[in-house]
């Protein structure tokens, strides 16, 4: 088993986040880079590892993977011990696992982890983010059987999901609603998002739909941004001032490696398997989490996180959620404090790193809970796709 006790996340940074800020994708990348290497007291020659998510990567969706690995290395003229990056794995965040296994296992002292997207500014009026079958190219794997029954996009599966969980446990929208309530509130404190007027339930409620029961505030918005994590081995970390340790983190893939076919019963994704892996690492319970950063990617993703988490049991997240009370800033469980992805910009799951660092080390500005964090919760991923982590301060 991982030594996680080995691992600190030393430092984070994060470029400016917007709609199509005329920037490139290299210029973000360094931006948040150099900022996450002086947030760590490290400098740049401390360096010796570099890791990414997805690498480069045209052929998924404009702006999706626009930074290589070389191009940051040769930018920075760093000298590595070791390198990863990839598409396959446990969602975005499988580059943060990989990180934590590298360090543990003493391949090298101090990985640079990064995820950038130019997302906003690549679209055109023929080609969508995150959207197949825009701009004629052949598609393949498993959209390819999905495409032509106008499946174009995740947010048409994970609407079936929602709809099954609808069926099954008596969800409603107004469920949904409160998770894109609440983010957008919290968006009006973090100066980098990208939504911050406010939102209440007869907005959300009328607002156009896009995959039934899914509404335009269900679905995250796409940004040009890069976010940057440090993470070091806990030794070699010993002069950072607050650091962020690495409980635990869980991975794993029990079901069908399907969006539309993963559990039986529609209402569970691998966020599921992810979570019990993750629990099994710690004596931590979800009583012990002070807030919590899950992906938001759709509203109904966040939902399947918190039960899967076990903030509360399956089919209940609409007894939880009632009110929006508990994910308040000050409830029993804060959720997505800069906004998520639903207000503050889709920085494809590494903004929930950003933030959670932030509030731990008691550094988030305005936002800054009240009540300060010992304990985040951080899960990324939706469908097959899942990876989650337990960060605390002492």
């Amino acid at each position: 088993m991982l030594d996680s006790k080995r691992v600190v996340f030393s430092g984070a940074g994060q470029s400016a986040v917007g709609r199509k800020l005329e920037r490139s994708a290299i210029d973000l990348t360094l931006d948040a880079s150099l900022e996450a290497i002086a947030h760590a007291g490290l400098s740049v020659s401390d360096i010796d590892g570099l890791c990414s998510y997805p690498g480069v990567r045209k052929d998924i969706s404009p702006g999706f993977g626009p930074v290589a690995l070389a191009d940051v290395k040769n930018a920075m003229g760093l000298k590595l011990s070791w390198h990863s990056a990839g598409w396959e794995g446990p969602a975005q965040a499988g580059a943060i696992v990989n990180a934590c296994a590298a360090v543990a296992s003493g391949l090298c002292r101090h990985v640079l982890v990064f995820r950038t997207v130019t997302e906003a500014s690549s679209v055109t009026a023929d080609r969508k983010a995150s959207v197949s079958g825009t701009g004629g190219d052949r598609i393949s794997g498993p959209f390819q059987w999905m495409v032509p029954f106008r499946g174009y996009s995740a947010v048409n599966t994970v609407a079936l999901y929602a709809q099954r969980h609808f069926h099954d446990f008596g969800t409603t929208r107004e469920t949904l609603g409160e998770i894109a309530i609440n983010n957008r509130r919290n968006a009006a404190l973090n100066p980098k998002a990208v939504f911050t007027e406010a939102l209440d339930m007869d907005d959300y409620l009328s607002a156009r739909m896009i995959s039934s029961p899914l509404c335009l505030f269900d679905c995250d918005v796409p940004v040009d941004a890069s976010t940057a994590i440090i993470v070091s081995r806990a030794e070699a970390a010993k002069d950072v001032t607050s650091p962020v340790y690495l409980e635990a983190m869980g991975c794993a893939l029990h079901g069908q490696d399907s969006w539309d076919n993963y559990s039986p019963n529609l209402t569970e994704m691998a966020a599921h398997d992810a979570a019990c892996a993750m629990w099994s690492q710690t004596d931590l319970t979800p009583a012990d989490v002070d807030l919590a950063q899950l992906y938001d990617g759709f509203s109904m993703l966040t939902l399947s996180w918190i039960e899967a988490l076990g903030f509360c049991g399956r089919g209940e997240a609409s007894d939880f959620l009632k009110g929006g009370s508990n994910i308040a800033r000050e409830g029993r469980l804060p959720l997505n404090t800069n906004g998520g992805q639903l207000s503050g910009g889709r920085t494809h799951g590494f903004g929930y790193f950003y933030e959670a660092i932030m509030q731990l080390r008691g550094e988030a500005g305005e936002r800054q809970l009240a009540r300060r964090p010992r304990v985040a919760a951080v899960a990324n991923g939706g469908g097959p796709l899942g990876s989650c982590f337990l960060l605390r301060t002492d």
